[in-house]
């Protein structure tokens, strides 16, 4: 998500050994035989970039990893609902997939979906991507978009798609109210100001996690400076399980707040059970969390859908790489709890917005944050800093292939331009103030 949600390091291998022995999955057919099928079906999966489609024989599909167990899926799938409602598509017109693995199945799902006569097919996990590469390359006349990919700029297919939104500005909003409850807490006198401990459960240590946690402790110093944070991680996107552990562990670790970037309802529960503040991610969770939650942060695919949906209807082009922001309202926050935010919290909030719309705020403005350079610990090696620890530079790897590692230069004007030169979050940097737990980060 998310860079949701990266392949398994050997994912490519297993993909290139299943083509090798199989030419596919049997289950399925070839891909040759479903690429010929589905250029016959109905003569719709046949309309070609610059070819308008009839919007009464228009299909779509969606894949998602999880169902509606999973917030982040959830959440999509909303979305998939809300674009063919607004476009005014029928049921029998869109097709969800729930649960495809990041794996063969994602293309087999892919190339049915085709076989039946979509003509876009999008799905949502960093997983996905390899699959969705292949399935696009095998039925050129359709159109594949997937959320959170890094592969469509360098892989220059005119119809495969990434897609994305700066939800590091939703994730900063999210900690300004963090931000608030700890000064209201210190206030209080529940807690001291070295006591403004954030508890954080991540899924894996990538980029999009990174820069995920990294926005939502800025936004929250911006409004408590003695906020400091501890970040676990579980290995996986949705595990109910370890994900309330997690946060237990960090609620017995003396975190008073916590957020997440995971799927399920582990955290948020945990912190009902305990009593501690809670910021969930991708939905509100006050119906489960009524005495906690306070606020969440959510990209909201319904604009992505219908532009991309649009422009088949309308045969045209889809970008390659693809950003959505507050202004095209791909950034949402959810209704904020009063009865768990601190008094003032909204206006601190909309005050906030207002910066990062006319660009008086910047979520990674350099000035804010430090950074150490650590050699025996492989953290931030692409990192220059001044004197006091301000980064000046960092050669980001916006490409995926190797020999363009670091080549682009994200810091200037004083901040970090995250998603400006690719869609996918690159801000991989660990910022002083931030203490990573049971991870190898950077290894």
């Amino acid at each position: 998500m998310k860079m949701k949600k990266i392949v398994a390091l050997a994912a490519s291998a297993v993909m290139a050994l299943s083509l090798a022995a199989c030419g596919g999955s049997s289950s399925t057919g070839t891909a040759e035989s479903k690429a010929e099928t589905a250029a016959e079906s109905a003569g719709t999966a046949a309309e070609t970039t610059g070819t308008k489609v009839d919007k009464s024989k228009l299909k779509v599909g969606f894949i998602f990893l999880h169902d509606e167990n999973s917030t982040y899926d959830l959440n999509f799938i909303n979305a998939a609902k809300t674009a063919a409602k607004d476009l005014g598509l029928s049921d029998d017109q869109i097709v969800l997939k729930t649960n495809v693995p990041e794996g063969q199945e994602c293309y087999d799902t892919a190339a049915d979906l085709a076989d039946e006569g979509c003509n876009i097919v999008f799905a949502d996990s960093f997983g996905h991507e390899d699959y969705m590469i292949q399935a696009a390359k095998e039925f050129p006349n359709v159109q594949f978009c997937h959320a959170t990919g890094t592969k469509a700029h360098t892989e220059g297919l005119d119809n495969y798609h990434n897609a994305f939104a700066s939800i590091y500005e939703g994730r900063y909003l999210a900690g300004v109210a963090a931000g608030e409850k700890l000064n209201s807490m210190i206030k209080e006198g529940k807690i001291k100001e070295d006591e403004a401990k954030i508890g954080y459960v991540g899924a894996f240590t990538y980029a999009e996690v990174i820069s995920g946690y990294t926005s939502f402790f800025l936004g929250a110093r911006s409004i408590c400076p003695s906020a400091t944070m501890e970040v676990t991680f579980t290995g996986s996107w949705y595990d109910e399980t370890a994900e309330k552990e997690a946060a237990n562990k960090l609620i017995s670790d003396k975190c008073v707040l916590i957020s997440q970037h995971a799927d399920s309802m582990g955290a948020p529960t945990a912190c009902e059970t305990a009593g501690v503040p809670d910021v969930s991610y991708n939905g509100s969770t006050v119906d489960a969390c009524p005495n906690t939650y306070i606020i969440s942060s959510r990209i909201d695919w319904a604009p992505y859908y219908e532009y991309a949906i649009g422009a088949v209807i309308d045969g045209q082009k889809i970008d390659a790489d693809w950003v959505g922001d507050l202004k095209t309202k791909s950034v949402q926050l959810t209704d904020l709890n009063d009865k768990a935010a601190a008094e003032g919290t909204q206006d601190k909030i909309d005050e906030a917005m207002k910066g990062l719309e006319d660009g008086s705020i910047h979520v990674f403005d350099t000035s804010t944050f430090t950074v150490t350079v650590d050699e025996s610990k492989k953290l931030n090696l692409n990192a220059k800093v001044d004197d006091k620890g301000h980064l000046t530079s960092y050669m980001a790897d916006v490409d995926t292939d190797e020999a363009y590692k670091g080549d682009t230069e994200a810091v200037s004007d004083g901040y970090f331009h995250e998603s400006e030169y690719r869609s996918a979050p690159y801000f991989d940097v660990q910022i002083d103030g931030i203490t990573l737990l049971d991870t190898n980060f950077g290894s």
